[in-house]
């Protein structure tokens, strides 16, 4: 893939992207949710027309497909195909020490990749559940004084599927941890070594007064 190529899709996707979040952005306000003892519920989250609540549904199953089931599919099918050529195929040759090595970072590959797709489904699916009860049996929510701290709730769980990523490639795929802890290992040694230095030129300055005081008090 050459640079214009990339520049190209890279822009596609954005623009695609922006469109896409349009109708969210232009029905997204501020409402009052509910009163509890003179205080004020402020609720920020789209608020569509009534004459319009079938084309906020349209709008939303068709979010839904596109964030969550379509990803979901795609990356079962080729997390699937990967796994299979990764963890089943065996290594042709005489089973050494480095093809076994090899083997070991094949299946790391692997486990990563269904740590990836295990918390994309775990974290998201909350939150599109929460959703579609919200928007399609709005009757569910309607005494539930709880409601806008479950919806927080679940929408903080979507969003820590970022972090779970992150802490997936760290921990299971690269190296990092080996090196963050060599990091660290060095930085105390140095927070070690420098505190140890200090205290022994806090012993040798105060060693030397003492020593003055002495040789003053024979001379005396």
């Amino acid at each position: 893939m050459n640079y214009q190529t990339a520049s190209f899709l890279i822009a596609l996707v954005w623009t695609i992207s922006l469109l896409i979040a349009i109708p969210s952005a232009y029905f997204a306000t501020e409402s009052v949710l509910f009163i509890v003892k003179s205080q004020e519920k402020i609720f920020c989250g789209q608020i569509w027309p009534v004459d319009q609540q079938i084309y906020y549904k349209s709008y939303f199953l068709f979010i839904f497909g596109i964030e969550f089931v379509g990803p979901v599919l795609t990356m079962t099918l080729c997390y699937a195909r990967i796994s299979r050529e990764l963890w089943f195929k065996a290594v042709p040759g005489f089973q050494t020490e480095q093809i076994r090595k090899r083997l070991r970072c094949r299946r790391k590959t692997v486990l990563v990749l269904m740590c990836i797709l295990t918390a994309y489904v775990l974290c998201w699916a909350p939150f599109y559940g929460f959703a579609i009860v919200r928007d399609f049996f709005p009757t569910v929510f309607v005494k539930e004084k709880h409601y806008l701290s479950a919806f927080y709730i679940v929408e903080c769980i979507a969003m820590s599927n970022s972090m779970i990523n992150t802490m997936c490639f760290v921990t299971v795929k690269n190296n990092t941890m080996k090196y963050f802890k060599k990091i660290m290992l060095l930085r105390w040694r140095s927070t070690y070594s420098s505190s140890k230095c200090s205290a022994e030129l806090d012993l040798k300055s105060s060693g030397v007064p003492v020593t003055e005081e002495v040789d003053c008090i024979r001379l005396k």
